[in-house]
């Protein structure tokens, strides 16, 4: 085993033969324990054709094993008091348990068990096919969905965050059982892989079992390079996109910084202040909304019903983005400029001390309300082992509150610029209503459609 540096207080962290690096917090603060496992593999990882195959491959890992069949699994859990479920993203694929801790062992069966012998039946693949297709159908029928994808995919010339998680329809119509078994013996492998467990239990007992489940595990293939980054890009970029829904949509998105790049958690700051805070992850809503910038600009002014901004942790350059719902009779450039405006007012002046200390302060709060629980401190340590480090996990306060006015202002200056923006507009399509509108006029007509006289 190797022993690993860097890691915050009260972590053990050590790397198995295989490649597996394991992530063991120790905390008796409730009889409970939580295990994840987080993959390095996600949309980012996935080539033209094969978009949508991690999601894919996460629903067939929960299809069971010749040890777990489907269902088996799931039945075991219920009678054992936990909880499980999977998740994949643009940079990682994690599933999870978390159970009393006298029964946390189950979770380490299993998750080892379905990381060296999940079957990917090709009767069970098809049907998946099948319930995936569905799920990005019922997507579909949201415009802020359809619009929001169309956006990404003109924000990104070259990167594969430019390709929807669920993948797109075509590549789900066409994509086979080896594709997905493929994927899954290079991708899902102790040596691309973290686990993470934390909880009630005695770390020397716990190494016994991970070594006992992980260690015999055969490493994998060495796992391919992502290579692609983003060009610069010369030209802002637009999209209009309509349809039969009679709510218009604004949205704006830049290109801003990957995770472990300096100007991250001022841009951070940027987004709490413009937006509210709403910690680092993707959960957990807005602190205090009502009282940030967008707000006051939109809503309070009457011309949104709705205003917000997000900007979330990611490998790779990502985006920052603006949405907004304009108020009935409101032209959506009015929204547009107001947005603007705001974002040339934190490039012209600098965040107020008060101001900034409040989000920084909000900040550190949704930040410590989503790791309170066990089962989101292993969440947090897997997420940072993978897309960021353990050092960024353990510095980030510290990180977060050296921002500064001026390093705020820099930052928006530097990113948010023409040629790094992709606006995107839903308008309802006068077409779509038409025949609503032609069964509610008087056209002077009888029966036989032939002219009244007068």
């Amino acid at each position: 085993m190797e022993t690993e540096r860097a890691a915050p207080a009260g972590l053990t962290t050590y790397t198995l033969a295989n490649g597996l690096q394991v992530l063991l917090k120790e905390t008796h603060v409730a009889p409970v324990a939580s295990l994840w496992v987080f993959y390095r593999v996600g949309s980012r990882n996935e080539s033209p054709g094969l978009t949508g195959v991690s999601h894919w491959v996460e629903h067939m890992l929960f299809k069971g094993t010749p040890a777990y069949p489907r269902g088996e699994f799931d039945r075991a859990v219920a009678r054992a008091g936990g909880q499980f479920n999977g998740m994949t993203w643009q940079d990682w694929t994690t599933y999870f348990e978390s159970f009393p801790a006298e029964r946390i062992e189950l979770a380490l069966q299993v998750e080892s068990d379905r990381m060296a012998n999940a079957l990917f039946d090709p009767a069970e693949t098809e049907s998946e096919r099948t319930v995936i297709i569905a799920e990005r159908e019922g997507s579909e029928n949201s415009f802020v969905y359809r619009l929001q994808e169309e956006l990404s995919a003109v924000a990104f010339s070259a990167h594969p965050y430019r390709n929807p998680v669920i993948g797109w329809k075509t590549d789900l119509l066409t994509m086979t059982r080896e594709d997905l078994y493929r994927h899954y013996r290079t991708f899902y492998t102790p040596n691309n892989a973290v686990l993470v467990i934390a909880g009630d239990f005695e770390t020397a007992a716990m190494q016994a079992l991970v070594e006992t489940y992980f260690g015999p595990l055969p490493a994998g293939p060495a796992v391919p390079a992502m290579r692609i980054r983003e060009p610069e890009g010369w030209a802002e970029r637009r999209l209009l996109l309509q349809g039969d829904d009679p709510t218009p949509f604004w949205t704006q998105s830049y290109r801003a910084p990957a995770a472990l790049h300096p100007d991250f958690f001022p841009m951070v700051v940027a987004d709490a202040v413009l937006g509210g805070a709403k910690g680092l992850g993707l959960f957990g809503g807005s602190a205090n909304a009502r009282a940030t910038r967008l707000y006051r600009a939109l809503v309070d002014s009457g011309l949104a019903v709705d205003a917000g901004s997000s900007y979330l942790p990611a490998l790779d350059e990502n985006l920052f983005s603006f949405s907004a719902t304009p108020a009935p009779d409101v032209d959506p450039a009015a929204v547009e400029a107001a947005v603007l405006g705001e974002v040339e007012r934190l490039k012209q002046e600098p965040v107020a001390e008060a101001e900034l200390h409040k989000a920084i302060k909000q900040m550190r709060a949704q930040f410590a309300f989503g790791s309170e629980s066990v089962t989101w401190q292993a969440y947090w340590l897997g997420f940072s082992a993978v897309v960021t480090s353990l050092e960024w996990l353990a510095t980030w306060d510290a990180r977060l509150s050296a921002v500064t006015p001026d390093d705020v202002q820099r930052v928006a200056q530097t990113y948010f610029v023409a040629n790094r923006r992709t606006t995107g507009l839903y308008l309802p399509d006068p077409s779509a209503f038409s025949d609503d509108l032609n069964d509610n006029t008087d056209d002077n007509t009888d029966d036989s459609g032939e002219e009244e006289a007068e």
